[in-house]
């Protein structure tokens, strides 16, 4: 889930209360009926958009929705504080971090990535990875680019309920807490619970069973906003460090969304970063214990400026490429209508 506001100053995904970026609803309702464009290939930093004509280019079985935008069909779902709290796990003694490689496919530093959540996802892109949904991307389009040699990481989201996905009945009520702000039909999940790391494995093996060759678990950062549970940073380390270890267990790649707070503690268990909006808000350098370590950070960036500004686009690029971060400028709706690399 990208971000959508920011309460406070701080952290990214993270920023106390992590709330979410100021993300418009109007705005994601409105781009969820555009069909996308399929942005250009990995040029530098002078990228021009995709020109909407590529779209012919994709078949109608390919096309997906971007789900946390439509609204039309999805209830009001009021919001609750502290529920009764469900049968939890107990938080271990860490553990040791599993075998980084054990035959699984890793990205590396140097690749580069397309982001695309929702519409026409186009298998043109000039990218060695490509990070999509995991339940909205149609079976061919997944095998196309594997046909063709792309990487596929699947998205999720491991710390939310959504109401219009296919397992959503397997929730208990004492799993889900407050609505997600912006996000219609969306509520924070209790991650101490058993049956939400039950739920969690099979959509893990979902992955491997659509042909994943990584996944990218987000919401991972509840504890720093208001989810109507007592989680702390505690119960949010042991719940990413529990799904990594699941991921890995089944052959998966597996990235840690945002969380900047947590990087150092988690670097260990995570086999890349993707982050969003660290430029904007001034939190790329704590990634630096990924990249020296030769794990790769994948970046979007949403403001206007790096858009319409060939300058300042050069300028961020120039940073990022500094840093080895993999950056990408993409639309809020991150549906594929425009796409700027820096690499």
């Amino acid at each position: 889930m990208p971000s959508l506001q920011k309460e406070t100053s701080g952290l990214l995904s993270l920023h106390p209360p992590f709330a979410l970026r100021p993300w418009v609803p109007a705005l994601l309702i409105a781009t969820a009926a555009l069909s996308a464009c399929g942005g250009g290939g990995d040029d530098p930093a002078s990228a021009s958009p995709v020109p909407e004509a590529s779209t012919s280019t994709t078949t109608a079985a390919e096309t997906t929705t971007k789900t946390r935008t439509a609204t039309t069909t999805t209830p009001a779902i009021p919001t609750t504080t502290t529920p009764p709290a469900p049968a939890a796990t107990a938080a271990p003694a860490t553990p040791p971090p599993p075998p980084a490689t054990t035959g699984r496919w890793i990205p590396q530093v140097s690749d580069t990535w397309q982001w695309q959540l929702s519409g026409t996802v186009s298998t043109s892109v000039n990218a060695k990875i490509y990070d999509i949904d995991l339940y909205d991307t149609p079976a061919a389009t997944i095998s196309a680019l594997k046909a063709a040699g792309r990487r596929v990481v699947c998205y999720f989201s491991a710390g939310s309920s959504e109401n219009w996905r296919s397992d959503f009945s397997r929730f208990a009520a004492a799993d889900m807490g407050n609505s997600l702000d912006g996000w219609a039909g969306e509520r924070w999940l209790d991650t101490r619970s058993a049956n939400v790391r039950e739920i969690m494995k099979s959509r893990l093996d979902l992955a491997v069973s659509r042909g994943c060759d990584g996944v990218e678990p987000d919401n991972v950062d509840g504890y720093t906003n208001k989810p109507g549970f007592p989680l702390t940073s505690a119960t949010q380390l042991d719940y990413n460090r529990f799904l990594a270890t699941e991921a890995r267990n089944r052959g998966l790649a597996v990235a840690l969304k945002n969380t900047v707070d947590l990087l150092s503690q988690l670097e260990p268990y995570f086999d890349f970063a993707v982050n969003e909006q660290c430029n904007e808000y001034n939190e790329c350098g704590g990634y630096s214990v990924f990249t020296s370590k030769g794990k790769p950070v994948f970046n979007a960036e949403y403001a206007s400026k790096w858009k319409t500004d060939a300058t300042a686009r050069a300028s961020l690029c120039a940073a990022n490429r500094a840093a080895n971060i993999r950056t990408l400028v993409l639309p809020l709706a991150l549906d594929g209508s425009f796409r700027y690399s820096c690499d």
